[in-house]
């Protein structure tokens, strides 16, 4: 049988229009184009995605860093140990709660107690300076009176996703 004979009755090899196969024109134009929509839907999802990403990370460095803060507090109150008056007991850099706090236990030991290993950078603006708020400045105040160091905020002027700026979190 020839060549010919065994393309017309072999389900390998169909019948066509001379020996040309492959995709018209159109059929390429209209899957570039069924492409390229469902593309251009993905970009702002995967977007929306590194952002709530971005904002989690904030959300945890927060806690963390407000945990930390409580903590020297409570330790500095339960254990006695003097501060300077002008603090009320929260540590005086946010530094501090990663240098630990000295003290001497029941035994007379000097002891080291730490809050932090590191301070969490800030996932919004990538670098490690947090806004800083002391016990005596006022509400709402975006200076740092130096004092001590009473809570830590975002210091970005950025939105969040749910329309909040990441400052008054």
């Amino acid at each position: 049988m020839s060549v010919q004979g065994r393309r017309a009755l072999s389900p390998a090899f169909p019948e066509t229009r001379g020996d040309c196969r492959g995709f018209t024109l159109i059929e390429l134009i209209t899957a570039t184009v069924i492409i390229g929509v469902l593309a251009v839907a993905a970009i702002p999802l995967a977007h929306n995605a590194f952002q709530r990403e971005k904002e989690l990370d904030l959300r945890r460095a927060l806690r963390l860093l407000r945990t930390a803060i409580d903590e020297h507090k409570k330790f500095v109150v339960e254990n006695k140990i003097d501060v300077d008056e002008d603090t009320y007991s929260y540590p005086e850099k946010l530094e501090d709660l990663v240098k630990g706090i000295e003290y001497k236990d029941k035994k007379n030991k000097t002891r080291v107690v730490k809050f932090l290993r590191r301070i969490p950078p800030d996932p919004i603006s990538g670098s490690d300076d947090w806004g800083l708020r002391s016990y005596q400045d006022k509400l709402g105040s975006r200076s740092w009176g130096g004092q001590n160091v009473w809570d830590v905020y975002c210091d970005s002027d950025k939105k969040a996703l749910d329309g909040t700026y990441y400052r008054d979190w």
